[in-house]
């Protein structure tokens, strides 16, 4: 069976890498479109500019639009407490660098320790 291509609102991402920011833009629900045509932030222009040149690139400004010429690159994002290393790929395009880092662990719950219950006050503690 024939692997699909990647389409974005009807344009590959071959298209795609060659309209402009604001063309780009266009196509993006209003929440992004709004964002990129806005004028950035001081740490969204310098993330920009070195994502651009550099492929691994620490960053903490999770708001990021996902363009299609940073596709394939690797970004550290900050989740809170460390960074985790996110590969954008094509699927990702329009979304924002946040959405694919979590800044929550999963609970995990145990047996329940000495003292959490009536009757493990009898066993002996060692």
């Amino acid at each position: 069976m024939a692997k699909k291509e990647f389409v974005y609102r009807g344009k590959t991402i071959e298209e795609l890498n060659k309209m402009s920011i604001n063309d780009f833009a266009d196509l993006l629900p209003s929440r992004e479109r709004r964002s990129l045509k806005r004028e950035s932030t001081e740490s969204q222009k310098a993330f920009m500019k070195k994502i651009m040149n550099r492929n691994n690139v620490k960053t903490k400004c999770r708001d990021i639009v996902i363009i299609p010429q940073i596709v394939g690159k690797t970004v550290n994002v900050h989740n809170g407490k460390e960074f985790v290393s996110l590969l954008i790929q094509k699927e990702m395009v329009g979304h924002r660098i946040g959405e694919f880092v979590s800044t929550r662990k999963k609970v995990e719950h145990h047996s329940p320790g000495v003292g959490a219950t009536r009757s493990s006050s009898s066993l002996s503690v060692r």
